[in-house]
């Protein structure tokens, strides 16, 4: 069980985050478990595959500057997450509710 301080920190996180999402929403008319990328995300049961999706979508960007970098990012990015979230995760559960 977590400390007060990191209960308070979540709960700060899960606002933002809620926050951004409803602002996406809006913006898009999309919801974010309707993006075509989300319904592509939500089948991968490993870090591999969604490395594979998002390193793919950062190359259908093209030829800008630090695209090369980015696409090199994805993999340390995914792993760390992948690290830092367990099932039953709040965020993980703002993010994906069943």
């Amino acid at each position: 069980m977590g400390t007060v301080s990191q209960q308070s920190g979540l709960s700060r996180f899960r606002g933002l985050f809620e926050a951004a999402l409803r602002n996406y929403e809006k913006t898009t008319n999309i919801t974010l478990t309707e993006h075509p990328l989300a319904e592509q995300l939500q089948n991968c049961h490993s870090d591999e595959p969604i490395i594979t999706i998002l390193q793919n979508q950062a190359r259908e960007i093209g030829d800008v500057p630090g695209s090369v970098r980015i696409v090199k990012s994805i993999k340390n990015t995914v792993s760390i997450l992948s690290m830092l979230a367990t099932p039953g995760d709040a965020i993980i559960d703002t993010v994906c509710p069943n």
